[in-house]
């Protein structure tokens, strides 16, 4: 038997960890909470560890990538006005409705007015969607968010907070834009390399997120028993309208299935570590927005696993019965 190298052992590591990375960020939560003092450093580094994970995403795209914005055009367009629709609206709407505190509600609306998350890519993969799709619908959505996030967020968040749109806009292109530009530039200039070691890039993501998250969880324990449940309340409700919405949208398509998954999991799921990222660097004086960021980024990739497993189910039976038809 071949003896697996380091790289291939590193990489089954990657997998593995990115497979399970909400259980992975519940268990060092659950650490955080009761032992604050190992994890509460990490919040001086919420920018850092974030722009380390955008950096990784940029090193995974290629341009194939790319080029599904061109051959596939109709859905990557729908997927990314579901994006900056649905979940901005749906998050206006439930801090609106249960009448959430001024820190609450602008955590929620920052969740909404994301770009879709990286962990929105693993999923649609287990799941059985469009993986090309997935990819060419967060790589466009990230690629707007400079303008997209800060105008949203501008916009609806502006009822409880004073908003500085420009400082918005300067913190999402250092900790987004300019990390993923420079991955794609690597990527274009040491593909070859960039190849060889892309099984252990999506560690680089997952510490980067499963840092941010229990940073958060540390430096908020006592707040989280106050208003915890609340937050994970309206997290639950806000992923599921944009599960749900998002699959909408790819029905009235017409797409396949497939593709329906793709859309409904790009939708769903938030780039929640910038919502943590731009609350810790623009809202100082709201500590509590962080928190619906940190939960959500726990509770959408549980959500989007259970999503997974029924819709990998429904894609093998479709699949299925179409090859008995054929050989029929």
């Amino acid at each position: 038997m071949k003896k697996k190298s380091v790289l291939e052992r590193i990489s089954q590591v990657s997998a593995f960890l990115s497979k399970y990375i909400g259980l992975i960020i519940i268990f060092l939560s659950v650490i955080a909470f009761f032992k604050p003092s190992g994890f509460a450093w990490a919040t001086r580094y919420t920018s850092w560890f974030l722009g380390v994970a955008m950096f990784g995403m940029g090193l995974t795209i290629r341009g194939k990538d790319v080029q599904v914005v061109f051959t596939r055009p109709k859905e990557v367009l729908v997927g990314c006005i579901a994006q900056y629709t649905i979940m901005p609206l749906a998050a206006w709407l439930l801090a609106s409705a249960m009448n959430l505190p001024a820190d609450l509600a602008l955590g929620v609306i920052l969740v909404g007015c994301c770009p879709g998350g990286t962990a929105s890519n693993v999923i649609t993969y287990i799941a059985g969607g469009d993986v090309a799709l997935s990819v060419g619908m967060t790589t466009v959505s990230t690629l707007i968010a400079p303008l997209m996030t800060p105008a949203l967020v501008y916009l609806l968040g502006g009822a409880w907070v004073e908003v500085s749109f420009l400082a918005m806009v300067s913190s999402v292109v250092k900790v987004v834009l300019v990390p993923v530009l420079l991955g794609i530039v690597l990527h274009s200039l040491f593909s070859s390399f960039i190849q060889k070691i892309s099984g252990i890039l999506p560690l680089i993501s997952v510490v980067s997120i499963v840092m941010i998250i229990a940073g958060i969880v540390a430096n908020n324990a006592e707040k989280i028993l106050s208003c915890g449940a609340l937050v994970l309340l309206v997290v639950i409700l806000h992923n599921g309208i944009g599960l749900l919405l998002g699959l909408g949208a790819g029905k009235l398509l017409g797409s396949s299935s497939e593709k329906e998954t793709a859309i409904a999991i790009e939708v769903a799921m938030q780039n929640s570590g910038l919502a943590v990222s731009l609350a810790a660097a623009n809202f100082a004086a709201n500590p509590l927005a962080t928190l619906p960021g940190a939960i959500f980024s726990v509770w959408h990739n549980i959500s989007g696993s259970v999503f997974a497993s029924l819709r990998r189910r429904k894609v093998s039976g479709l699949q299925g019965r179409t090859a008995e038809k054929a050989e029929g």
